[in-house]
């Protein structure tokens, strides 16, 4: 007797033939006629190639001669972003509160999560444009965008954790008649705190690398450094600066990496 074997084959995306298939035309015409369509300035492209040329020719070997500027520039980023990480964190943890549904009543729920929502709509170098704009060039403008950043980053996930708490021991509080602060001191705080610490650093390791790209728009740190090398024409010194940030990068995540897993 024969053993019968049941096979299983993943269902397709859209189970029609006919429409699966004509989306997948549509998709193929759009993206061929938006290429088609895009204001291509092709002479442009072919002079940039030349220009590109020069550039990486110029960057070659790199220059560590101006040492002194390159960690002045490294030292200035790792101070917007521990700032910045410490001044985000100590607004996300009362916002997350706010925008979680299961602790806060109605209106204080829509007010921190619209707080949260208008953190994350715009990109980070939008606000540093907007604070350079607001309290000059440097490393404060920077400190205050990533303080913005952090928060929309920080609060939301935060948030999203407190809404997933075991409730059985904040409603033993209650009945044991904590008060509103003493139930969340005692009662959430402990169950969000491993969440917190990961958050934060992660967010430091990636404020690090957001202060290099705030920084060209004016915002201090390496960015800054990096955008006057490229604007006095010394690729050498910008590709140096280019691998230490690099470098730096792996190094950071290579580190906040080991202290997640210990923490986990």
């Amino acid at each position: 007797m024969s053993a019968i074997k049941d096979t299983w084959s993943k269902p397709p995306f859209i189970s029609n033939p006919l429409v699966r298939y004509g989306f997948y035309a549509a998709v193929a015409i759009y993206f061929v006629v938006t290429l088609a369509t895009l204001p291509i300035d092709w002479a442009r492209v072919s002079d940039g190639m030349t220009r590109a040329q020069r550039i990486f020719s110029g960057a070659f070997p790199p220059s560590f001669e101006r040492s002194g500027l390159l960690i002045d520039g490294f030292l200035e980023s790792l101070k917007i972003a521990i700032l910045a990480t410490v001044g985000g964190i100590a607004i996300s943890v009362p916002l997350a509160f706010m925008a979680a549904s299961n602790i806060s009543i109605r209106p204080i729920y829509l007010l921190g999560r619209g707080i949260i929502i208008v953190a994350r709509s715009f990109h980070p170098v939008i606000v540093a444009i907007i604070f350079v704009k607001a309290v000059g060039f440097g490393p404060f403008a920077g400190a205050l965008t990533l303080v913005v950043y952090s928060v929309g980053f920080v609060a939301k996930l935060l948030a999203e954790r407190i809404e997933e708490i075991d409730f059985g021991q904040v409603e033993a509080m209650r009945s044991a008649g904590a008060g509103f602060i003493a139930t969340l001191a005692y009662a959430v705080m402990p169950q969000i705190m491993p969440r917190l610490v990961g958050l934060g650093i992660y967010q430091l390791d990636s404020n690090l690398r957001a202060s290099a790209v705030v920084g060209i728009v004016g915002a201090g740190g390496i960015g800054a450094t990096l955008a006057n090398a490229f604007g006095r024409y010394d690729y050498d010194f910008a590709l140096a600066i280019t691998m230490v940030i690099v470098g730096v990068i792996l190094v950071s995540e290579a580190v906040s990496g080991f202290i997640r897993k210990r923490i986990a």
